[in-house]
C-alpha cells in the first residue's frame, strides 16, 4: 500500500461518493485496455520476501524499528508486526544468469541484515509462521507503529465488529480469539511478480491458478501455530481466518471473503479488478483529486490509485497490480502461495519453478484451464496446503485423451511439470546451468519426500520423543532450523538431529 493519507473516518456517504470514484477509476482501466496503451512486454520479474524476527532461543523480538534503522536500506521495509520485516529485490529481466543473479543479491542482502540484526539480538529467520509465536505476542501493541497498518486494523474489526476467531483443524485442532488482526503477521511470505501484457494477463493468471497447488505441495513450510501442528501450510487459512470481514451470518450468506482464491478462469484482467470492486466494500479511503477521464482526455496516463489501494486490500493468492512506471502504464501478476524460507537456495528454486511452469502452461495451444474445472485447481490447493508433499492433485491426462487423473504431487511434479518449467525457463532464455540447479532441488524434494514443512514436524516429532515438552520442542526446532538455514543447503539435504 502506498503512503498518501487516507481518511479517519469513512461513514455511509463516503462509501458511495468513494464507490463512485472506483467505478471512474475502472472505466479508466478499460480505456486503458481498449486503446492498448499499456508498456512493452520486457519480461521483468520482481521478488519480496516477508522475514521474522528471533532471538537466540528462537522466540519472537519485537524490534524491527531499530533493526530497520540499523540495516539503513530502502530494500528493507516494515511489515505489519514488529517481528516483521520485508526485503525488495529490484526488478530484474528474466533471461540469462538471473537466477544466479538473484542468489547472489539476497544472500548479501540477508547476511549484511543478519549481521545489523545482531546487533540489536535478534537474528532473521525466514519461514512461512515462526514456530514460537504465542497469542500474547500477536496483539495490536505490537502491531508495527505505521498509521496504515492501525488504520487497516481498525476498519477490519469495525466491518466484523466482534472478535476474530481463527479455527484451524489439522494434525491438531487450534481454536482462539483475537481482538486485531495482529495474527496476520505470523503469516510470512514470497511474493513473485511478473510483468505482463494486458493480452498475456489472461493465460498467465490462469496458468498461476492452475499450479498453485503443485507451489504449495512443493514449498509448504509453516506445520505450526500457537503450539499447534495443523496443516503443512497453515499459513493460508490462518491468513483467511485474520483478514476477514465477514460476520456469521455473512459468511453462511456465501459473502465472499476477502482472502480468495477466486471462483472461474478469466478472459481478462480487467474481469479481476471489476470483482474487486463489485464484491468487496473499500476499506481504506484515500482523498485524491485525480479525474481518470480528464487525464486521459488530455493523453495522459491515470494513476487510479483509489483503485490500487483497494485492490491492495483484496488478498487474491495470485493478485492483479496496475502501475505506472516512466509514464507507461503496466499490468502484473503477483503470486502470493508460497511461505517464506527455508534457506535462499529453496527460494530460487521455488521461483525457477513456477516461472518457468507459467510460462510453459501460457504457451500451450491446449490450456490446462481449457481441460480441468476451476474447482479441481481450487481443491489442488486445499489438498496442498493440508497435506504439502505429501498431497494428491488432480491433473488432466496426458496425451490426446480427455479427463482429469489423481495422483502424488510428488509423481505429477517429476514426470509432467518439472520438464514443462525446465521448457518454460529456456523459453525465457535462462541459463541452462541455472535452470538446472534450481530445478534439481525440486527433483530432489520428490525423490526424498522432504520440504520445510515436513521437515519441521519431523523434528518436532523427535524433540517430543526426547523428552521436551511442547514448547520446548518448538523452540528446539527453531533453533536447529535457524541453524541449518544460515549454512544454506537446500532444507532436503539437513539432517534431523536436534
Amino acid at each position: 500500500m502506498g503512503e498518501k493519507v487516507v481518511a479517519d473516518r469513512f461513514d455511509l456517504s463516503d462509501r458511495r461518493r468513494y464507490r463512485q470514484k472506483l467505478h471512474k477509476c475502472l472505466e479508466g482501466l478499460g480505456q486503458l485496455l481498449e486503446e492498448k496503451r499499456f508498456d512493452r512486454p520486457r519480461n521483468l520479474m520482481g521478488l519480496e520476501i516477508e522475514l521474522n524476527l528471533a532471538d537466540a532461543q528462537g522466540q519472537p523480538l519485537m524490534v524491527n524499528a531499530e533493526v530497520l534503522q540499523r540495516i539503513a536500506s530502502s530494500d528493507f521495509q516494515t511489515e505489519l508486526g514488529q517481528f516483521n520485516l520485508e526485503v525488495n529485490i529490484v526488478p530484474h529481466a528474466l533471461s540469462g544468469r538471473v537466477l544466479d543473479q538473484l542468489a547472489e543479491e539476497l544472500r548479501t542482502g540477508l547476511a549484511y541484515a543478519d549481521r545489523q540484526a545482531r546487533e540489536a539480538e535478534a537474528r532473521i529467520v525466514m519461514i512461512g509462521t515462526l514456530p514460537t509465536l504465542t497469542p500474547g505476542d500477536l496483539t495490536v501493541a505490537n502491531l508495527t507503529d505505521v498509521d496504515r497498518y492501525r488504520l487497516l486494523n481498525d476498519q477490519i474489526m469495525a466491518a466484523r465488529g466482534e472478535e476474530i476467531t481463527l479455527d484451524i483443524e489439522g494434525v491438531e485442532h487450534l481454536t482462539t480469539t483475537s481482538e486485531s488482526i495482529a495474527p496476520e503477521s505470523a503469516c510470512t511470505s514470497v511474493q513473485l511478480h511478473l510483468q505482463v501484457t494486458p493480452g498475456r494477463f489472461a493465460d498467465v493468471w490462469n496458468a498461476a491458478q492452475a499450479i498453485a497447488g503443485a507451489q504449495i505441495a512443493m514449498g509448504a513450510n509453516s506445520p505450526f501455530l500457537f503450539g499447534h501442528e495443523l496443516w503443512r501450510e497453515s499459513r493460508i487459512p490462518l491468513f483467511l481466518q485474520a483478514t476477514d470481514t465477514r460476520s456469521p451470518e455473512l459468511r453462511v450468506q456465501g459473502v465472499r471473503p476477502r482472502t480468495w482464491f477466486g471462483e472461474r478462469w478469466i478472459s481478462s484482467a480487467y474481469d479481476l479488478f471489476e470483482e474487486n470492486v463489485r464484491y468487496f466494500p473499500a476499506l481504506l479511503p484515500l482523498r485524491d483529486e485525480e479525474d481518470p477521464q480528464r487525464v486521459l482526455a488530455a493523453g495522459g496516463v491515470p494513476s487510479l490509485p483509489e483503485l490500487t489501494l483497494h485492490n491492495g486490500t483484496v488478498y487474491r493468492w495470485n493478485r492483479p497490480v496496475y502501475g505506472v512506471m516512466d509514464g507507461a502504464p503496466h499490468l502484473r501478476v503477483e503470486n502470493r502461495v508460497l511461505p517464506a524460507g527455508p534457506t535462499v537456495t529453496d527460494v530460487l528454486a521455488n521461483t525457477a519453478f513456477y516461472y518457468g511452469l507459467v510460462r510453459a502452461l501460457a504457451d500451450d495451444p491446449r490450456p490446462v484451464w481449457n481441460r480441468m474445472p476451476f474447482a479441481y485447481a481450487e481443491r489442488n490447493f486445499d489438498a496442498a496446503c493440508r497435506h504439502g508433499i505429501e498431497a494428491q492433485l488432480w491433473w488432466p491426462r496426458s496425451g490426446r485423451g480427455s479427463g482429469l487423473v489423481r495422483r502424488p504431487a510428488t509423481r505429477l511434479v517429476r514426470e509432467e511439470l518439472l520438464p514443462l518449467a525446465a521448457a518454460g525457463l529456456d523459453a525465457w532464455g535462462v541459463e541452462p546451468a541455472d535452470r538446472d540447479r534450481c530445478l534439481t532441488v525440486i527433483e530432489e524434494r520428490c525423490r526424498r519426500g522432504v520440504n520445510g514443512a515436513s521437515w519441521q514436524a519431523s523434528a518436532y516429532r523427535s524433540a517430543l520423543e526426547s523428552g521436551l515438552d511442547r514448547d520446548k520442542a518448538l523452540a528446539a526446532v527453531t533453533r536447529a532450523y535457524c541453524d541449518r538455514a544460515a549454512d544454506g543447503a537446500a532444507v532436503h539435504t539437513w539432517d534431523g538431529g536436534l
